[in-house]
């Protein structure tokens, strides 16, 4: 009997990191499966990749619930039951999510952000890290709290902030960053190396591993 925890990727639009995700789980010793991908959005692009690998989809339009926000989010809830998910990870899903979806999946959500937390929460976090003038900029794989891009982190990614860069070279320089820390992030969750204590997450780092851009390595 397969141990690999059953996995839900929620999107919106084209699912850049579902992809990255996917291809992790292809290996059948990744512990995680994924086993369910949601889209908020009918005809999101996500789904069509998603249809390449079997993997089953569902859509639930949060617009068919008139701005009631967690009478979506029960719905969302139902649909992950019914599937056995045990574990959910947000890629590209553009809904702020009530106290009531982050509660019931308290330590089992988690969410990639594009910067390194806490700083620049929210939005367009290329162009005002150029803004800010930082030399370092990156992406966050953290737990998701009721608070927007907050959360126990789980493993950040850095890259060099150059002269030259636009949001647009920034930002897809980040981008794969992204890629390689999601997989990573889902694997400490999925095996149970990833363990909140006091608020953080303790991964197991190696201090050998200091020289590394990524953390944990």
């Amino acid at each position: 009997m397969s141990t690999r925890k059953k996995t839900a990727i929620l999107i919106s639009g084209r699912g850049s990191n579902m992809g990255a995700l996917i291809s992790a789980a292809l290996n059948k010793d990744y512990p995680a499966e994924i086993a369910l991908v949601v889209s908020n959005v009918p005809g999101a692009k996500g789904l069509e990749r998603v249809a390449e690998f079997g993997i089953k989809t569902a859509v639930i339009d949060h617009k068919a619930f008139a701005g009631d926000r967690e009478g979506f989010e029960k719905a969302l809830h139902a649909e992950l039951l019914d599937n056995n998910i045990e574990l959910v990870a947000l890629a590209g899903f553009m809904r702020l999510l009530t106290p009531f979806f982050v509660n019931a999946w308290s330590g089992r959500l988690i969410n990639i952000h594009p910067a390194l937390l806490p700083a620049f929460k929210g939005l367009a976090t290329h162009e005002r890290a150029l803004e800010e003038g930082v030399k370092l900029h990156g992406a966050t794989v953290h737990f998701v709290s009721a608070e927007m891009d907050d959360g126990p982190i789980i493993i950040q990614g850095a890259v060099p902030v150059l002269d030259t860069d636009t949001a647009e070279t920034l930002g897809a320089r980040v981008l794969g960053v992204e890629h390689a820390i999601y997989p990573k992030a889902l694997e400490l969750v999925a095996s149970g190396k990833a363990k909140i204590t006091g608020g953080r997450v303790k991964s197991g780092g190696s201090e050998n591993d200091t020289g590394q851009l990524v953390w944990p390595a």
